[in-house]
């Protein structure tokens, strides 16, 4: 039987529009660390190079920056006009940096596997490790506890609309007892600490188009 992981991961809200995902990253620092990364926020954007504009293999080195183990899977290792999560234009610094960053992931100790990873093996490492950072697509992302996009994330599935990049971090699973299981998350955007789904419903929000099936799973223990 999969043991339970004790959620103690503290909820973190963005800043700004385009923050969710380094949201999640202070989300997964020492208080020390996030501190430090609150004080000099800006200057460390402009040291890593993204600015207000974050890819997911941004997210990477600055979780290696701040020496929190983790795995990068992802479907393309390379530049996506519409992966990012700040719902800017890809600009040709953006397109740049990406590949650079990804040609240079193995001599910066950064493991990146390619293919989608299953929303069953996203689950056991959750349920067994660590939580996982997820590249969702917000409108298609619904909340059973506060009940936040239900409505309009089923009349997107239905009527389709518009691509909205958007991190969360999973932190727990419970009900595997019964095996009718829900995922509680973090999301950086919400007031609400905690935030619980369906791995189905997860699952049609991660594996759009656009997200790359984008998914960093945490080996820190938290």
């Amino acid at each position: 039987m999969v043991k339970f992981v004790k959620c103690n991961i503290p909820h973190i809200k963005q800043r700004f529009d385009w923050d969710c995902g380094i949201a999640c990253v202070l989300m997964l620092l020492s208080e020390k660390q996030r501190n430090y990364f609150s004080k000099h926020f800006l200057e460390i954007c402009q040291q890593e190079g993204f600015g207000t504009n974050t890819w997911t293999i941004d997210i990477s080195y600055l979780l290696k920056r701040f020496e929190v183990n983790h795995r990068l899977y992802t479907t393309r290792r390379a530049p996506n006009c519409k992966a990012g999560s700040s719902g800017k234009k890809l600009t040709v610094n953006d397109a740049d940096r990406i590949k650079n960053r990804f040609a240079k992931a193995v001599a910066n100790n950064i493991i990146i596997i390619d293919g989608a990873l299953s929303i069953k093996a996203l689950i056991e490492h959750v349920a067994t490790t660590g939580p996982a950072l997820v590249l969702v697509d917000e409108a298609l992302l619904s909340c059973d506890l506060c009940k936040h996009n239900k409505l309009s994330s089923e009349i997107r599935r239905v009527f389709g609309g518009r691509y909205r990049g958007h991190y969360v971090l999973v932190v727990e699973v419970v009900g595997f007892r019964r095996g009718d299981y829900k995922l509680l998350y973090r999301d950086p955007a919400r007031s609400a600490s905690v935030c619980a789904t369906t791995p189905r419903r997860l699952n049609a929000a991660r594996l759009v188009p656009y997200t790359d099936c984008d998914v960093i799973l945490i080996d820190n223990k938290y």
